[in-house]
């Protein structure tokens, strides 16, 4: 993320980079995966398909779901 700020009237401007993204090639490959995944078994109808991407961006939340019904929380 770029971040600009400027001083009075915008006189000595100055860029401060902030690089905090290094998991999100994981969760790319993670999508990715889980979109093969999923239309494997969906593919079809179109509104098949279109679950099926939602269930592939969703997918971190169903897996929390089921880790925290196994522990009984």
């Amino acid at each position: 993320m770029v971040e600009k700020h400027a001083g009075w009237r915008g006189y000595k401007s100055k860029t401060v980079v902030k690089s905090k993204g290094g998991a999100g090639g994981i969760w790319f490959l993670g999508f990715v995966g889980a979109l093969v995944y999923y239309l494997h078994f969906r593919s079809g109808t179109f509104w098949l398909v279109i679950w099926a991407i939602i269930k592939a961006l969703l997918w971190p939340a169903f897996l929390v779901y089921r880790l925290l019904l196994h522990m009984g929380a």
